[in-house]
C-alpha cells in the first residue's frame, strides 16, 4: 500500500530545492578543507618567529642586535646596505626607516645654488680643475722666479707695488705671467732671441685671464708686456746696427764711383713709432682707463718706454698730441669707441700691435661692446702676438663666445673665480621690520649711523669712505640728497654726472692723485655740494651713492663698507659690488638691504656661499 505524504505538492518542492542547495555548501566547504599550503611557500610571520616566554610565562623582551651567525635565516628579504657595507637591519630600523621615507615622499630634495642657477648663469669650473691650480701655485713664491727683465723686476717692487719688500705674487699673477712669457714648466726660455726668429711670424696666441676682484691682473698682464717691448727693442737695435754697418761698407765701396754724382738732399724721416703702439689695453669706462694708464706710467719712472691713455674726458689736442707725439708710442690705453673712431681715420695706428689686452672681457664682448671690439681685433690680427682677455666673472655668453670665435683660448683660472672671499662679512637688514616699516631710506642712514658709531667708538681719526649702490640712476641724486638731510655727508655719481666730478670723487675713493683740468676764465666755479640740513652730523664718514659706474675694476683701496641699497639683479653683480671691499687681502664688510618684494632665497644662497668659500655658480 502507498503511503500518503501529509505535505502538500508546493511545500514537498520546496524542501526538496533547500535539501539539494545544503549539500552543495557541504561539499564545497570539504572540498575547500582538502586545499592545503604548499611546502615551499614560507610563511610571511616566518622572521619573526613564536614569541619566546621567559620562566615566569612573561614573554621576552627582543634583543637589541640581531648580530649573530644565524641572524639571516629565515629572512623573506635581503639585508640593506647601508653606507656602502652590509648589516642587518632590525624591523624597529625597518619601521622608522619606511616611516622616514613615507614622510619624504613628495618633498624634492634641496638643490644648492637653486636660486642663483635661475639667475644670469656662470660659467662653471670643476673644483677638480681648482685643486691642481693650487697644487702648480705652490712652486713659485717670488718675482724672482719669472724670467723678467732684471729692471722690470726692480719697477715691479718700487713703483707698482708701493717699495715692499718681500712681496710674493697673487695666484693670478703666478699663473698668468709664466704663461705670457712662454716659459716652460721647469725649464726657462732663452734670454735673448736671435734677429732671425724675429723676423719669423708665429701664431697669435690667445689667453684668457680669469679672477677674483682685487686680485692684481693688471699687474698680471703689464710685466710681461713690457718685457717683450723692451726685449722687441734690442733686436730692432740690433737690426738696425746690421743694416747701418752694411750700408756704410757698401759706401765705402763705391766711394769712387759715386764723386761724380750728386748727392740726394737729405729728408727729415719720422719716428717710425710715431702712432703706431706696440700694444694697445682695451677698457670699457673712462675712470678704467686712468687707474690702469697710471699703473703701466709707475713703472716707466725704472723702465723707459712711452706710454698713453686717451679717453672721451680728454680734449682732442690732448690725444693727437699724445697718440702722434713724435718720439713715438708703445703702449695705449683707451676706450674701444675711441680707439675704433680714430682707425676709421688712420688705420695704421693698429699696424704695428702686438699685444692687445681686452680688460673686463665680459662688458666689451658683450653684445653692446662687441662688434666694435671686434672690429679692432680684426684690424689688429695680421701683427698681433698675443691676445689676452681678461675678467673677474666668465658668463655663460662670454663662455660660448670664445668657444665659437677662439677655441684655441688657453684659460688661466684662479681657484677662487666667482667665490667672494671669507674675509669679506655679508650682514642683511630686513627693511620690513621696526623701525623701519618698509623705508628703505631711513634703512640705509640708520646703517651708516651705526657704522659711523662705531668708527668713533674706536678712536679713529682717518675718514671712512662707504660705497652705496643703488640699480637706478634717478636714485642716486635722490638718496643723496636723503643722506645729507639726515646729516651724512653723500655724493651722488652716475652717467649724467659730470665727467671732471666723476674723476675727482672716484680720485677721493681710490687714492690716486688726479689733478683736476684748470677752470677755462669764463668758467664761474663749481658748487660744492649743500650743507647737511640736519643738525646732527656724522663726522669723518664720506658715502658715495652710485650705479654700476664704479662696480668694476676701480681699485677701491680706501673702501671697507658697502651697502647693497638694492639687491643685485645677478650674481655677476653681486661678485663686483661686493669686490669693492676685500681687495688684495684686506678686510671688508658688505650690507645688503632686504625687503617683501626682494629676492630673499638669493641672499640667502650668497651669504652661505661665503660661509663655506664656494663659488656662486
Amino acid at each position: 500500500m502507498f503511503r500518503l505524504s501529509s505535505l502538500c505538492p508546493f511545500c514537498e518542492a520546496t524542501s526538496l530545492s533547500k535539501s539539494i542547495s545544503s549539500s552543495w555548501h557541504t561539499r564545497g566547504a570539504a572540498t575547500l578543507q582538502q586545499r592545503r599550503p604548499s611546502r615551499m611557500v614560507l610563511s610571511e610571520r616566518v622572521a619573526r618567529g613564536p614569541p619566546k616566554t621567559t620562566e615566569n610565562g612573561k614573554t621576552a623582551k627582543k634583543p637589541k642586535s640581531r648580530n649573530s651567525p644565524w641572524a639571516g635565516t629565515n629572512l623573506t628579504e635581503p639585508p640593506r646596505e647601508r653606507y656602502g657595507t652590509k648589516r642587518m637591519v632590525s624591523p624597529a630600523e625597518q619601521k622608522r626607516a619606511n616611516r622616514h621615507a613615507k614622510e619624504a615622499k613628495g618633498t624634492k630634495q634641496k638643490d644648492p645654488m637653486k636660486a642663483l642657477k635661475m639667475q644670469r648663469a656662470l660659467a662653471s669650473v670643476s673644483y677638480e680643475k681648482r685643486a691642481k691650480v693650487k697644487q702648480e701655485l705652490l712652486d713659485r713664491n717670488t718675482f724672482e722666479e719669472f724670467d723678467l727683465l732684471p729692471s722690470i723686476k726692480e719697477s715691479a717692487c718700487l713703483q707698482a707695488l708701493g717699495g715692499l719688500v718681500g712681496v710674493s705674487p697673487t695666484p693670478i699673477q703666478r699663473l698668468t705671467i709664466p704663461a705670457l712669457l712662454g716659459m716652460e714648466t721647469g725649464r726657462r726660455r732663452s734670454r735673448r732671441r736671435s734677429a732671425e726668429d724675429a723676423t719669423k711670424k708665429e701664431e697669435m696666441q690667445q689667453f684668457l685671464l680669469a679672477a677674483e676682484t682685487g686680485s692684481g691682473k693688471t699687474l698680471a698682464y703689464v710685466l710681461p708686456i713690457v718685457d717683450a717691448i723692451k726685449r722687441a727693442e734690442k733686436v730692432e737695435a740690433e737690426q738696425e746696427r746690421i743694416s747701418k754697418a752694411q750700408k756704410e761698407k757698401e759706401k765705402a765701396n763705391d766711394a769712387l764711383s759715386s764723386v761724380f754724382e750728386l748727392e740726394a738732399p737729405k729728408v727729415e724721416q719720422s719716428n717710425p713709432a710715431m702712432g703706431r703702439p706696440r700694444a694697445i689695453i682695451l677698457v670699457p669706462t673712462s675712470e678704467l682707463v686712468v687707474q690702469v694708464g697710471t699703473v703701466i706710467k709707475s713703472l716707466a719712472h725704472t723702465v723707459k718706454f712711452r706710454s698713453a691713455m686717451i679717453s672721451a674726458s680728454f680734449t682732442s689736442t690732448v690725444i693727437r698730441n699724445r697718440l702722434f707725439s713724435p718720439n713715438g708710442i708703445d703702449i695705449v690705453v683707451s676706450t674701444p669707441h675711441l680707439l675704433n673712431s680714430i682707425a676709421e681715420t688712420d688705420p695704421n695706428i693698429l699696424s704695428r700691435v702686438s699685444h692687445l689686452v681686452i680688460d673686463e672681457a665680459d662688458s666689451l664682448l658683450d653684445r653692446s661692446f662687441s662688434p666694435i671690439t671686434s672690429s679692432i681685433v680684426d684690424r689688429a690680427t695680421p701683427s698681433l702676438e698675443q691676445l689676452i682677455m681678461c675678467s673677474a666673472t666668465i658668463p655663460r655668453s662670454l663662455d660660448s663666445y670664445l668657444q665659437k670665435r677662439y677655441p684655441d683660448t688657453r684659460r688661466l683660472v684662479t681657484p677662487n673665480l666667482h667665490a667672494i672671499p671669507r674675509r669679506v662679512q655679508l650682514s642683511v637688514v630686513d627693511v620690513d621690520k621696526v623701525p623701519y616699516q618698509g623705508n628703505r631710506d631711513l634703512a640705509c642712514a640708520q646703517t651708516i649711523w651705526d657704522i659711523g658709531k662705531e668708527v668713533s667708538d674706536a678712536g679713529e681719526e682717518r675718514e671712512k669712505k662707504i660705497v652705496v649702490f643703488v640699480n637706478e640712476r634717478e636714485k642716486t641724486i635722490e638718496l643723496a640728497e636723503y643722506l645729507r638731510n639726515k646729516g651724512i655727508e653723500a655724493t651722488a655719481l652716475s652717467r649724467d654726472s659730470d665727467e671732471r666730478k666723476q674723476a675727482e670723487v672716484l680720485a677721493a675713493f681710490t687714492g690716486a692723485a688726479i689733478p683736476a683740468p684748470k677752470p677755462k676764465p669764463d668758467e664761474q666755479p663749481r658748487r660744492r655740494s649743500k650743507e647737511p640740513t640736519s643738525k646732527r652730523t656724522l663726522p669723518n664718514i664720506h658715502v658715495l651713492v652710485m650705479t654700476d659706474l664704479g662696480s668694476r675694476g676701480i681699485d677701491t683701496l680706501l673702501v671697507k663698507h658697502v651697502i647693497l641699497y638694492d639687491v643685485p639683479h645677478t650674481s655677476i653683480d653681486f661678485i663686483h659690488r661686493l669686490g669693492r671691499v676685500g681687495r688684495m687681502g684686506r678686510r671688508g664688510r658688505g650690507v645688503v638691504l632686504v625687503g617683501k618684494n626682494d629676492r630673499k632665497d638669493v641672499v640667502r644662497e650668497v651669504r652661505e656661499g661665503m660661509f663655506k668659500g664656494q663659488a656662486l655658480i
